[in-house]
This record gives structure tokens, C-alpha cells and sequence, in this order.
């Protein structure tokens, strides 16, 4: 039985979930991916769970990726970020498949306990593709979370209107009246 995912924002794509592994509470950085226990929860989290194993070397490899995308998110296109990226992607291919539905494609690894970190890698290609100004972190300062704003405006600034929304109005609403 695997725990409860205890991260403030679960269900962005794959490739923002894994970077979503690390979050702050009250300015304390927490870290899901501490153990394997914690890459448990993620795999269950992102329907990864029945065809990865969340073992030592697999916790490591996605580690890996998640460092990678985390420099590239914070500095696009930066050539050693990309290099990074691409050396996960190295791990795995999309093989052309015929199934009687039709076309597929099917994801192979050159060694399955880099599937997790290549999954999260290849999304992130998949969001770049889509809509790479729609890859956002979250406007609040102490927030380290990001997201793919869906908004049909695409002005969506905050990982939570919840949380870190209301954080940020009722800051604003507290520095007026205290000027009054």
C-alpha cells in the first residue's frame, strides 16, 4: 500500500510533478523523493507504479531528471541545461507500434530504471511542443512549486489560488491597511 502524497499541488503534468517533488512549508524546503518510499508515492501518483519499480537506482536516475529540468526551467534554453535534459532522453526511445486500435507508440529504455526520469523528460518535450509560455512557477516569493496554466487566458499566476493566491492578497489587503 503506498502512503498519502503529502505535496501541496499534485496532478500538473508528469515532467512539473517531478519537479513539484520539492516544496516549502513556513520556509522549510520538504523533499518527496528522499527515499524510496517517497518515489513510490510519485510513481502512484502519475499511474507509473505497475511498470516501474521504485528501487535505489531508480530513485537516483529520476533524481537526475529531476535536477535536469529543474535548471532548465529556471534558465531556458541555457545549453548545459539542455545538455542535461538530453543526456535523460539518451535513456529511451518512442518505438512506432501497428496494435488492432491502429498506430501507437510504445516508450523502451535502455535500462528500466531510467523509465521514470525519461517519462518526466519526454513530457516536458510534450509541453514545450504545446505551449512552452504556458510553463509556469508560481508568482508567490517563498513558493518553489510550478505549473502548466491551463486558464483559458493563460494568465494563471499562482501554483493555488488557495494557497498561495490568498497568501498574496491578504498580504497586499494587510500592507494597505497598515499604511492607513
Amino acid at each position: 500500500m503506498t502512503a498519502v502524497d503529502p505535496r501541496p499541488l499534485i496532478g500538473e503534468p508528469v515532467s512539473l510533478d517531478l519537479l513539484n517533488t520539492r516544496w516549502n512549508v513556513e520556509g522549510v524546503r520538504q523533499d518527496l523523493l528522499t527515499d524510496t518510499d517517497g518515489l513510490a508515492v510519485w510513481l502512484a501518483a502519475n499511474g507509473l507504479e505497475g511498470r516501474f519499480t521504485a528501487d535505489a537506482t531508480t530513485l537516483r536516475h529520476t533524481l537526475a531528471a529531476r535536477d535536469a529540468l529543474a535548471s532548465l526551467v529556471d534558465r531556458p534554453g541555457d545549453p548545459a541545461a539542455t545538455a542535461r535534459v538530453d543526456a535523460v532522453l539518451d535513456h529511451g526511445r518512442i518505438r512506432a507500434t501497428l496494435t488492432t486500435e491502429g498506430p501507437g507508440e510504445e516508450a523502451e529504455f535502455t535500462d528500466p530504471t531510467w523509465g521514470p526520469a525519461w517519462t518526466a523528460a519526454r513530457d516536458y518535450l510534450d509541453l514545450l511542443r504545446t505551449a512552452p509560455d504556458r510553463i509556469r512557477a508560481c508568482a508567490h516569493e517563498a513558493c518553489i512549486l510550478h505549473f502548466f496554466d491551463t486558464s483559458r487566458n493563460g494568465t494563471r499566476r499562482w501554483c493555488s489560488m488557495a494557497a498561495c493566491g490568498n497568501r498574496a492578497k491578504a498580504s497586499r489587503h494587510y500592507a494597505r491597511t497598515k499604511d492607513r
